[in-house]
């Protein structure tokens, strides 16, 4: 979205995004429940005792993978935020990855899983990432390789996905809407993916509600590049899932 305003990028997430989450948020929790195996791992590898932050919760799968760690979970949805409370003893906050409400240097790992690619400019998505870093406690002076101080594990949709059902590769927009089809009755129940709900005694279901998310999908090498912008490097790397990925310490 180069030569917006900010004002005008700042309602077209607010349009795209966040007001999309909020109208979903039950069918979309309903879609997510599985963690995934790199987060998985990244978690269950962590130190008992550590403290870490879930940053785009979502409706927090991931609070329950360690109980033998504690993250404090943050959302910009408050409807997806009701739903991450029940993760007891994690607590969970209504919070914006632009301006987050936690001390700096304090926390051993963070993660944040599909968020950071919903922000529309370059230079918002690396603030993003400036933000998780300043949570984490800073590598010792004599930390040469990275391996000291806290953690952030990221995921973001890839650019390059083109054997997934989508087929976007090289050469395609990096900035796309993508539908979310919300069915009657979707939003308080799951329903399979290519499912339809019978009416009952034959009568019609009002029409779906098509919703339409923004992304931008990342091409390789951009976290990376966007990483260092903000002041961090990166230890780890990969692809999964149609994402790309990165384990990324402080600097200083």
């Amino acid at each position: 979205m180069a030569g917006t305003s900010a004002t005008t990028e700042l309602e077209y997430e607010k349009r795209h995004v966040h007001e999309v989450y909020e109208d979903i948020a039950n069918h979309f929790s309903s879609t997510r429940y599985k963690p995934w195996p790199v987060v998985d791992g990244f978690l269950r590898n962590l130190p008992a005792g550590s403290a870490g932050l879930d940053i785009g919760c979502g409706n927090g799968k991931y609070l329950a993978v360690n109980k033998d760690i504690f993250i404090i979970a943050s959302d910009r949805s408050n409807a997806l935020i009701q739903i991450a409370r029940q993760h007891e003893p994690h607590s969970a906050v209504v919070a914006d990855i632009l301006s987050l409400p936690h001390p700096n240097d304090s926390f051993d790992f963070a993660i944040s899983v599909a968020v950071i690619h919903h922000l529309s400019n370059s230079a918002r998505r690396v603030q993003a990432i400036r933000e998780i870093l300043k949570t984490l406690k800073p590598p010792t002076k004599s930390d040469e390789l990275g391996s000291g101080g806290g953690r952030a594990l990221i995921f973001v949709w890839a650019l390059e996905q083109k054997d997934s059902r989508r087929g976007w590769d090289h050469g395609d927009d990096q900035d796309v809407l993508v539908p979310w089809v919300l069915k009657q009755g979707n939003n308080s129940q799951s329903t399979t993916k290519h499912g339809s709900q019978q009416p009952p005694n034959g009568t019609c279901l009002p029409a779906p509600t098509t919703y339409q998310r923004y992304y931008h999908l990342y091409r390789e090498g951009e976290l990376q590049e966007d990483v260092i912008a903000a002041g961090g490097r990166v230890v780890k790397e990969g692809y999964d899932r149609d994402n790309w990925w990165v384990i990324i310490t402080r600097q200083d």
